[in-house]
């Protein structure tokens, strides 16, 4: 096991990752959802010294504002709750914030002992930043504020109730944090570590999750021209032959179980799913390509890379009446709930 989840990890932080949705800058319009990039740092490997010890403290993080370059001391349930805020809409119900606030708490004692053991010289002392292209998003209580409006404080109780049942707890894999992956929603069935990243990660499976089919926007059509798709694809694939025929320009190849584009065609080369999400600037990696006359019409199902938790499908667990215990359980099988 240790063996995959290090090779897992070694893969995941040697390639460029592809966020959830594009990086969002630190101050968010108030109408905006933030959903969770691949915080890569967060995902590094944590070497022999830290391994098996599940040595968490209430100590507060540091926190490298990018704006100011100052390093703030955020205690951790203010953290916590500045995670969910950014993370997960308010109006989700109260298991699936819960959830959500202890797999914001696990990453960030995770990443806290990756920087113990190997800095990261950008964060200068730093456990991480407020990057959300890095880092999992994090408000600050103003900007929270600013972000609820007239909701603040109806909302900001809500999410801070939830959290502090839960502040007590994080999620570990042989008593070390896990790396806890969560999206938007998946396109039915939860994506594993070994499909959307390369190599197995005990725990990050694939799950059933296909209540997300009924989740808002589960499906979107992307349309591009014959010149926007070329200008597309020519500037990530340098190199790639396209030919005169646009219909041989993007075609999928295979598909994981999941609904994730494992393998597909630019012109004279293959290429992941994932690749073709970050060049077109897709919702996920899980679509489909047609053609309609002289436009290419991608329709992507889920949103996010579809690996852990679903935020959506774990809301709709909360709806069912399943407790954030069970919740994680289904979404992080074989981990085990531990006290800090």
């Amino acid at each position: 096991m240790k063996k995959h989840l290090a090779a897992a990890l070694l893969l995941i932080v040697s390639v460029t990752l592809i966020p959830a949705v594009p990086a969002l800058t630190k101050r968010t319009p108030a109408n905006v959802k933030v959903v969770s990039p691949i915080p890569q740092e967060g995902y590094a490997v944590l070497g022999e010294n830290t391994a098996g010890k599940a040595a968490f403290n209430d100590v507060p993080y540091k926190v490298l504002d990018t704006e100011s370059g100052q390093i703030l001391e955020v205690p951790v349930r203010d953290y916590v709750i500045g995670a969910v805020c950014a993370e997960m809409p308010a109006s989700f119900g109260e298991e699936a914030l819960k959830a959500q606030a202890v797999a914001a708490h696990t990453y960030a004692e995770r990443q806290r002992l990756r920087e113990q053991e190997s800095p990261t010289p950008e964060l200068c002392g730093a456990d991480f930043s407020d990057d959300t292209s890095k880092y999992q998003g994090f408000f600050t209580k103003d900007e929270i504020k600013e972000r609820f409006g007239d909701r603040f404080d109806t909302d900001y109780a809500k999410i801070s109730a939830a959290a502090d049942e839960v502040l007590p707890y994080i999620l570990t894999y042989d008593n070390v944090p896990i790396i806890a992956a969560f999206h938007s929603m998946s396109a039915g069935f939860t994506e594993s570590a070994e499909n959307a990243w390369g190599s197995p990660v005990d725990y990050l499976v694939e799950v059933d999750s296909r209540s997300d089919l009924t989740a808002p926007k589960f499906r979107e059509d992307r349309r591009f021209t014959a010149a926007e798709l070329k200008a597309a694809l020519e500037a990530a694939f340098d190199g790639a032959v396209l030919g005169d025929d646009m219909t041989s320009w993007l075609n999928v190849l295979t598909v994981s179980d999941s609904g994730t584009v494992l393998e597909a065609s630019v012109g004279d080369r293959t290429v992941t799913g994932g690749q073709v999400r970050s060049a077109l600037d897709l919702r996920s990696a899980a679509f489909d390509v047609r053609y309609e006359g002289d436009e290419a019409v991608i329709t992507t199902k889920g949103f996010g890379h579809g690996v852990g938790m679903s935020q959506y499908g774990a809301d709709a667990m909360a709806s069912a009446g399943s407790s954030w215990r069970e919740i994680l359980a289904h979404y992080y099988p074989n981990c085990t709930i531990t006290a800090v």
